[in-house]
């Protein structure tokens, strides 16, 4: 069977890359932006074009000379999906003319011997400006606009025409989806390159410094992780930037996309307040959560416990007890075999299902050992009934005799006696009531 072909978007920047990742995607994959610099990781994406399925990836300006702390990483990223793509979309600027950065790149490419397509962007209409991007030594240019769309179905033609035709595989049993969050700079990116063993998103001490939500496929073990390297969540107060503000929105719905969100917490910062934010934003999804400790190869240096920083835990997501924690280490690779394992642990504790006999079993022996208690007035409560009614997250409803609620105590109470019955690792429990007259 044949690999998959892998296609690479590059140029410099602000040349319309992730405009271009974005149309073809059919989706808001990559953060678009007019400043240079937006993308710095590369960023993938499985999709097709007539029938035919290629791997689509989205890269950081190319800057050949710079000084810029991030540009600099990001260019050595373009060039690691140049070295890795059988075919490259050489995105250039319609607009602004053909500039000496991209002559530069032209030759690059040239001397790495790749198929290249020049793709010109920003034409929406005739332009005499095309023939001079033929001077770049390509044969294929091809004239486009991909904010409107226009021209983008040419440019998968000529491009997928050298390359070998892969049919739309058949995906049988889809990857357990892991989100990877956290504050700025608690190594979400380093922990990710060390899962995956490579060099795939850009890591750096600045804080931001990963803006797209890099997604990442891992096949361990005859097992497929899919994952979403987020930007940091950061408070509101603190998003000058709107690409920052969408980072956030992105992180969030990497969360609503992930089976699994692990919230990386920093070992040697200990647990912030907007740990717990990103915590409650896990919570209110209703994913399951494994919390990664990292940073603990320098647990010693910092006179740190498990025991200790178990408690502190605790102490500060209360609401996340349930949650399994791990500790890691994405520089040494410490516990990233746990971090899989119980991630997968998580993932099938969100899929279980109790018998509505056992669980009407349960609700009887809990009742008669506490009063089940309403969250208002005097009116004694009885529980009539209960069955699940949906999994991940396992969802119960639960009959009783008089229009009012349980008592969030008498909720947590009944929470609890399920946990210690069926486990429920990792996973929140969700418990409705309704009145059912007897």
């Amino acid at each position: 069977m044949l690999p998959i072909p892998r296609i690479a978007i590059v140029g410099r920047p602000n040349v319309g890359k992730s405009t271009l990742f974005n149309r073809i995607c059919g989706r808001r994959k990559a953060i678009t932006d007019n400043r240079a610099g937006s993308t710095r990781d590369r960023n993938y994406a499985q999709v097709s074009w007539q029938g035919a399925a290629f791997e689509l990836v989205d890269t950081g300006g190319l800057l050949l000379e710079t000084d810029d702390p991030l540009l600099g990483p990001a260019a050595d990223q373009a060039q690691r999906a140049i070295d890795e793509a059988d075919l490259v979309l050489f995105v250039v600027d319609g607009r602004a003319g053909l500039l000496p950065d991209d002559a530069a790149i032209g030759r690059q490419l040239r001397r790495g011997g790749k198929r290249v397509v020049v793709a010109v962007n920003k034409i929406e209409g005739p332009s005499d400006g095309v023939p001079e991007f033929t001077r770049l030594g390509f044969p294929l240019v091809v004239p486009l606009s991909a904010e409107h769309g226009q021209g983008v179905g040419d440019l998968l033609d000529a491009a997928l025409l050298a390359l070998p035709r892969v049919a739309v595989p058949e995906e049988t049993s889809p990857p357990l989806r892991l989100a990877l969050v956290g504050r700025p700079n608690v190594g979400k990116s380093s922990l990710l390159n060390r899962l995956l063993g490579s060099e795939r998103a850009v890591v750096s001490a600045i804080p931001g410094t990963t803006r797209d939500t890099v997604d990442s496929l891992l096949e361990q073990g005859g097992k497929r992780y899919h994952f979403f390297d987020t930007a940091g969540i950061r408070r509101r107060r603190l998003l000058k930037e709107t690409v920052d503000q969408v980072s956030v929105v992105q992180a969030r719905r990497s969360i609503e996309r992930a089976d699994v969100a692990i919230l990386l917490l920093d070992a040697t910062e200990g647990v912030r307040e907007m740990d717990a934010t990103i915590a409650g934003y896990i919570h209110e999804a209703g994913r399951g959560v494994v919390i990664a400790v990292n940073k603990w190869d320098l647990a010693r240096e910092h006179s740190l416990t498990m025991r200790g920083f178990e408690a502190e835990v605790v102490r500060h997501l209360k609401f996340l007890s349930w949650a399994p924690r791990v500790f890691v280490s994405g520089r040494s690779g410490k516990g990233v075999a746990a971090l899989l394992s119980t991630a997968e642990r998580v993932q099938a504790a969100r899929q279980t299902r109790v018998t509505t006999g056992e669980l009407n079993r349960l609700l009887a022996r809990a009742a008669e050992a506490h009063a089940p208690k309403a969250d208002k007035g005097n009116r004694q409560v009885k529980i009539l009934f209960g069955t699940q009614i949906g999994i991940a997250p396992p969802t119960f409803v639960i009959s009783i005799n008089h229009p009012v609620d349980l008592h969030f105590s008498y909720r947590r109470y009944l929470e609890n006696q399920l946990r210690a019955a069926y486990g429920f690792e990792g996973t929140p429990i969700v418990l409705k009531v309704r009145t059912r007259r007897h």
